[in-house]
């Protein structure tokens, strides 16, 4: 059973659009997170002139579908945000529309240490795959004695736990449930059985999976080879798919999953595999039984013990 954690959440100026800081107990992080319309409040904050690393994140033009990220430390995040700010011509970055840095409360994080980080970041964020960085090839820095490489490794997962918290997703781990060794150890990971989906007409075989609340059809599962529904709901991304070569053309009237693919949704990925719009929690079947994905949710919630029932059986145990 995994164990729960203790996030807190501050509203700076309590709105939930503007300035927001989040710390974990027991961790000497501090992030602060905001849209760039506040950047002229978020810079004179006083995290802004500790030594630390930010992350610009902005939608990607080449790819509705992920963000696009820049990652990067300094000694002094005020003067970098006001770089960055600058119009393209004069140096800057256009694309950002929010801005997430994350310092130290007790100001220990040295140069040496944020560069290290930013190194990491970078590399977790390409093999998670969820985002297009503006990074060039990070640079692997090394320099660090061993202890100290230990603790930013501890620092890093914290990272990687409050980001999503925020809603940046880029950092989160991507399983490649496909590619999984059945003996690695996943009692972090919320694992469902397999479930398939079949259209015998046009010989469609698709694979599925949910892992951590999101949907994966697997690799080398099969899909139309065209959008054949509305021109509205997964069509944009059904195209998507299509582009980025997640989705390749087969030699026969279907396209072939190349990679694992994430959805947000069983319906989300049955319409992909479909062509056309398809209500998931009925067109998946649980591998072996028949059983819809429904059905399989709601004989998971219907074996929760509730806790009312948890008390009554106390109370008997008492008497």
């Amino acid at each position: 059973m995994t164990q729960g954690r203790s996030i807190r959440l501050f509203l700076v100026d309590g709105s939930p659009n503007g300035l927001l800081t989040a710390e974990i107990m027991n961790w000497t992080g501090h992030v602060l997170a905001g849209p760039r319309t506040r950047l002229s409040e978020l810079v004179q904050r006083p995290e802004c002139g500790r030594t630390g690393i930010y992350l610009l994140v902005g939608p990607d033009p080449e790819n509705s579908l992920r963000p696009y990220v820049y990652i990067g430390e300094t000694d002094d995040v005020a003067k970098r945000l006001k770089q960055h700010n600058r119009p393209e011509t004069q140096g800057g970055k256009d694309f950002w529309e929010k801005v997430c840095l994350v310092t130290s409360k007790d100001q220990n994080l040295t140069k040496a240490h944020v560069k290290y980080l930013e190194s990491l970041l970078i590399r977790n964020a390409k093999d998670a795959s969820r985002c297009r960085l503006s990074n060039g090839t990070a640079h692997e820095y090394v320099n660090l004695p061993e202890s100290d490489r230990a603790d930013m490794a501890f620092f890093i997962e914290q990272i990687r736990t409050v980001l999503p918290v925020l809603g940046f997703d880029f950092l989160r781990p991507n399983p490649r449930p496909s590619t999984r060794v059945e003996a690695a150890p996943q009692s972090q990971t919320m694992t469902s059985p397999l479930f398939t989906l079949e259209i015998p007409r046009h010989a469609i075989q698709a694979t599925g999976q949910e892992i951590d609340g999101e949907f994966y059809v697997l690799k080398g599962s099969l899909a139309r080879s065209e959008w054949v529904g509305t021109e509205r709901g997964y069509q944009a991304l059904y195209k998507q798919l299509v582009e980025d070569g997640v989705l390749a053309r087969g030699a026969d009237a279907s396209c072939l999953f190349a990679e694992d693919q994430a959805f947000s949704s069983p319906s989300a990925a049955a319409a992909v595999v479909s062509g056309r719009a398809a209500n998931g929690r009925t067109s998946w079947k649980v591998k072996g039984t028949g059983s819809s994905y429904g059905e399989w949710q709601d004989c998971q919630v219907s074996a929760a013990p509730s806790p009312s029932s948890d008390e009554e059986t106390m109370g008997r145990d008492a008497t």
